[in-house]
């Protein structure tokens, strides 16, 4: 009998996001609406970061934008997942519910068994340098798989702008989707973090400061 393939969910992708190329992912761009997911699995969120950037004071965020990151904090910790923003994102100083359910500093754990890592997406075959931290809740660090090895090559494309200094190659700027896309290898590394966590929400594991414990069920 056919078996349909595992779905993973990605939730604030582009609307020709690679996630579509996989049949693996359940994907909710702009059209589809990320906030009308109601299932249980651990998701991916890739919230607009305009509205929390460094240069937020010259964005134009729609009304209920800046929201939306808030929003994928309460899913990722509600169900499980990841959520992925800009390393330099003001989502990680923000003090959320003033300051009680704030994102964790790198290296700790929060109340829900969140933590947060720094990666370069650069590093799984981004075309320039992109400093990232992803925030994640449902499994230990140690239960993640292997990262990649640093690239060692100078990106030939720049997130920020078109720039030369001595010494170093001109960098053409990134256009909007390369500044926005997930590389292959990332999406990758996301499903064996999906399923991590997937297996351990069936035996009702949690994680409080990195330490696995079992939920009990309630009769």
């Amino acid at each position: 009998m056919f078996k349909c393939a595992k779905k993973f969910i990605a939730l604030f992708v582009r609307r020709d996001s690679s996630y579509k190329l996989r049949m693996s992912w359940d994907c909710y761009d702009i059209d589809r609406g990320a906030k009308t997911y109601n299932g249980n699995d651990p998701v991916v969120c890739h919230p607009p970061c305009r509205a929390w950037g460094q240069l937020s004071h010259m964005a134009k965020p729609r009304l209920d934008e800046k929201e939306l990151a808030l929003w994928s904090i309460d899913t990722v910790r509600e169900r499980g997942g990841i959520l992925e923003h800009p390393h330099g994102s003001k989502l990680f100083k923000h003090k959320y519910n003033g300051g009680e359910h704030r994102l964790p500093l790198i290296g700790d754990y929060d109340n829900f068994g969140g933590f947060v890592i720094e990666i370069d997406q650069f590093d799984f075959g981004h075309v320039a340098s992109k400093p990232t931290k992803l925030y994640i809740v449902g499994c230990s660090k140690q239960q993640l798989p292997s990262l990649p090895s640093r690239r060692l090559e100078t990106p030939k494309k720049s997130i920020s702008g078109t720039y030369a200094m001595k010494g170093v190659t001109l960098r053409k700027r990134c256009t909007q989707y390369e500044r926005e896309y997930t590389p292959s290898k990332l999406i990758d590394w996301f499903e064996d973090v999906l399923t991590i966590i997937q297996q351990n929400n069936e035996c009702n594991y949690v994680y409080h400061c990195g330490y696995q414990t079992e939920v009990e069920e309630v009769s």
